[in-house]
């Protein structure tokens, strides 16, 4: 068997790194693409490795030469890489698959080592290496039959977003039979370039193949393996952290993006925190229903978005402010008060992050549980130097939480001090009598000017993509600088119109709310029965564990994203904590029971 790799292409959409070297020599955490995939291939008994060469020929050829592989390597130059496309490379070549068994890659893929091995090792002659479609995939995808032979092969102007369920993407590696390329694929091969010219894709003669003859490639389903194909910078800084090794790094890497996962092969995040049993069907419908009116206008004006919130959460227009997610609000707000900060640690670090450290009295809760009530706030900071005190309610990472009584002595005291009181209600909801408890409440607001109540959308309605969080005062001049301060169309038309619909939803919202009650309650009873956990009371949608012995949570972190690909937060370096902890979020019933299922392999 031999291996062909069509490396002609010029990377256009790599831009610079591309300008003096071919897609192939860019680098990928040290290491180029071409390398990596020739000493992947040398651990196979291959014959030789064909390289279809173009842009910057010469440069790679010296370059793969430099690195002195221990399987023969052959060139085949395509002169009109420019004008011609990958079926002309493949053209090229095809002399050389009549003559043995073929691996087919192109050069511009990064894999993991099994991705071969489960290609080669396979029965099956004529196979390509397939994955079910997702949302970031570009390019070729598939249909199956039962039997997992390839049916159909579709380019963009055949896909249908409607059939996705059905598509799988095609990797960009085969393995071709001496036998197949002789009596089906280079005759057709031919056929198609002397009547279509070679400006088109080599996959198109797969296509012919799969409508003239009975279906006789097999695909060859790709599930756990990591693979990723790298077109443009985007592509690169994603394979980079998907790639990263050792896996310690890679967990750093993924965290630091802060979002984004969709773009990552069926991982799992258990990392950051949104409510899983809303947005309902309906809702999701209403939306779609919306989605071209909503792409082709302008959404509103800051005072449309205030009075659409003002009239689901039953607060006046002039004391609400919208913002792009409540970090945005938090920005905008630390920029105009003045003066010291109290603050409670561990928590959310957004606050803190804006300010600078002399402003910041820092009350570190070092009980088992991180736990605190409003006489233990009041004992601390009474005589400290602060103009503002900050109360995330519940607290994140602990999911400690204070009840009604506790903020109200809490309001009361600041008051007194004529202290600012920044309460962040954005994981309230989750919390027992949340709904009773929460201070984003007319009376309470307009009562009480020194009091500023933050809720984050995201989290608690489950839509963080549409970054929607509010700000509550009845101190109208604060309020009123927040919304000048912020961009006039900081709110996009899907965020407004979320907004809009939102209150026809309210009854769906308390039974999601209902039903993540009873999953939490669930899913930490089989947490507690962990012998390496110890789970700390928590009334918000996450789980913070203190990490027993002999494990420590970087090794359970990077267990799980190494052999489970779930991504949970460890807290080793979080501000505030000393020891082992994790926090992890709570999710749906069956993805609650993986990570349990994956804890309980754990050795």
């Amino acid at each position: 068997m031999q291996a062909i790799i069509l490396a002609a292409g010029m990377g256009k959409r790599l831009k610079g790194l591309t300008s003096d070297k071919t897609k192939c020599m860019v680098e990928v955490n040290g290491i180029t693409l071409i390398e990596r995939v020739i000493r992947q291939l040398e651990k196979f008994n291959l014959s030789k490795i064909v390289i279809v060469t173009g842009y910057e020929a010469q440069k790679l050829v010296e370059f793969v030469n430099s690195l002195e592989s221990t399987i023969p390597i052959e060139y085949v130059d395509n002169p009109d890489y420019s004008t011609t496309n990958n079926i002309y490379s493949l053209f090229l070549a095809k002399n050389f698959l009549v003559k043995e068994d073929t691996l087919l890659l192109e050069s511009d893929l990064i894999f993991e080592d099994d991705v071969l091995a489960t290609l080669i090792n396979d029965p099956n002659e004529n196979l390509a290496l397939v994955a079910k479609y997702e949302s970031w995939m570009d390019g070729t995808v598939v249909t199956l039959n039962k039997d997992d032979f390839i049916i159909d092969f579709l380019g963009k102007d055949q896909f249908d977003f409607d059939d996705v369920d059905s598509y799988y993407k095609t990797v960009n590696i085969y393995k071709f039979s001496k036998e197949f390329s002789k009596s089906n694929y280079v005759p057709f091969l031919d056929a198609y370039c002397k009547a279509l010219g070679h400006n088109e894709y080599y996959e198109q003669v797969l296509k012919v193949i799969s409508i003239v003859n009975n279906p006789i490639i097999k695909a060859k389903r790709l599930n756990t393996q990591k693979w990723y194909e790298i077109d443009d910078a985007q592509d690169l800084d994603i394979a980079s952290s998907l790639f990263k090794e050792p896996i310690e790094d890679k967990l750093v890497a993924l965290t630091q993006r802060y979002g984004g996962y969709w773009r990552y092969p069926q991982m799992i995040d258990f990392c950051y925190l949104v409510n899983p049993y809303f947005p309902p069907e309906k809702m999701y419908a209403e939306l779609s229903a919306n989605l071209k009116r909503l792409v082709t206008d302008y959404p509103s004006s800051q005072k449309v978005q205030s009075i659409l919130a003002a009239n689901y959460f039953e607060i006046e227009e002039k004391q609400i402010a919208v913002g792009n997610g409540a970090a945005e609000l938090i920005k905008s707000l630390l920029g105009y008060l003045k003066g010291n900060y109290g603050v409670i640690r561990p928590t959310f670090e957004e606050y803190p992050n804006r300010l600078d450290k002399d402003r910041i009295v820092t009350y570190t809760v070092d009980n088992p549980n991180f736990s605190y009530n409003g006489d233990s706030i009041i004992s601390f900071f009474d005589g400290k130097n602060i103009n503002n005190l900050v109360l995330i309610n519940p607290d994140n990472p602990s999911g400690n939480y204070l009840g009604k009584e506790d903020v109200l002595k809490l309001l009361d005291w600041t008051k007194s001090k004529n202290i600012k009181l920044i309460l962040d209600e954005s994981f309230i909801d989750f919390a027992d009598n949340g709904f009773e408890e929460s201070l984003l409440d007319q009376t309470i607001i307009e009562d009480n000017p020194h009091l500023i109540v933050i809720k984050s959308i995201s989290k608690s309605y489950g839509v963080p993509g549409f970054r929607l969080g509010v700000l509550c005062s009845s101190d109208l001049v604060l309020v009123d600088y927040i919304k000048k301060d912020i961009a006039i169309w900081n709110i996009n038309s899907f965020g407004e119109f979320f907004l809009q619909i939102a209150h026809k939803y309210k009854s769906s919202y308390i039974k999601a709310i209902k039903d993540f009650k009873k999953s939490k309650a669930s899913f930490i009873d089989n947490l507690k029965e962990l012998e390496f956990l110890r789970v700390i009371p928590t009334q918000a949608n996450y789980v913070m564990c203190e990490v027993l012995e002999p494990f420590s949570a970087k090794q359970i972190s990077s267990y799980l994203l190494d052999k489970h690909n779930i991504l949970i937060r460890d807290l080793t370096d979080k501000n505030g904590i000393r020891g082992q902890y994790l926090r992890i979020a709570v999710k749906k019933d069956e993805e609650n029971t993986l990570l349990i299922s994956a804890l309980k392999q754990l050795k």
